[in-house]
């Protein structure tokens, strides 16, 4: 195991065989990406990007969201407990129910990133069931979403470097991760994505009492962007 980015798990971690992060402090990481994504569609949507310091600490969201997911897919036994089935009927309703915004926004095309983080919990799953007609059908999934979604295939690949390093972190899985996030500036135009790997050192070395709201990220994302859809409406 990388001890760079690991700490002796807590009673609450030990059924995670990979990175060890307490459970409030991964929902704490959760809600920085909340407030990264929000306070960037606020600069992008009603601010005219006036902050770059805004559009910089945005590129920190999807791929803290990302790893949040791809940690929890990545526990051991979530494969056979459902949990990929799970998360994929919850983010299909809510990238659904955020959809009439995204559109009013930026158009049809890409789909938000609750089908970005939908494509790559398809991926995982079918990865994790094995064979190779399942790993056929991961790639075509990976290419054929990839083309739609918002980020693009190098979203996709940062989910999948985050969730193959916390299955089983090493260096080599580290650099691949590392790599898999700089793709991000041919989206971006800016490396400020690979911040979110010292955050996650951090939150391997501390543990912060916040309580789990399942469905806040569900919510939170279309009801945002509605009212930021709205108000670019009426005015």
């Amino acid at each position: 195991m990388n001890k760079t980015l690991s700490r002796n798990p807590s009673p609450a971690d030990q059924h995670h065989a990979g990175l060890a992060i307490a459970g409030g402090t991964l929902e704490a990481l959760k809600w920085v990406a909340l407030a990264c994504m929000a306070l960037d569609h606020v600069n992008k949507y009603l601010w005219g990007q006036r902050f770059g310091v805004a559009f910089e600490l945005g590129r920190l969201a999807m791929p803290l969201f990302g790893f949040v997911l791809m940690y929890n897919l990545a526990r051991p036994g979530a494969c056979r407990d459902g949990l990929h089935a799970r998360v994929a009927r919850r983010l299909l309703v809510a990238g659904a129910l955020a959809a009439p915004a995204s559109v009013a926004l930026i158009g049809g095309w890409p789909l938000n990133i609750l089908f970005t983080l939908l494509a790559a919990t398809c991926i995982v799953w079918l990865i994790e069931r094995g064979g190779a007609v399942r790993r056929a059908w991961a790639v075509l999934v990976f290419v054929a979403a990839g083309a739609v979604v918002e980020f693009w295939w190098f979203g996709l690949l940062s989910c999948l470097g985050a969730w193959a390093f916390c299955r089983k972190p090493s260096g080599l899985r580290l650099a691949a991760w590392t790599a898999a996030l700089s793709t991000l500036w041919i989206v971006n135009r800016s490396f400020a994505a690979l911040a979110c790997l010292p955050l996650v050192w951090t939150a391997c070395r501390v543990e912060i009492p916040v309580p789990r709201h399942r469905w806040a990220f569900y919510a939170f994302y279309p009801a945002h962007l509605s009212a930021i859809a709205l108000w670019v409406e009426l005015n």
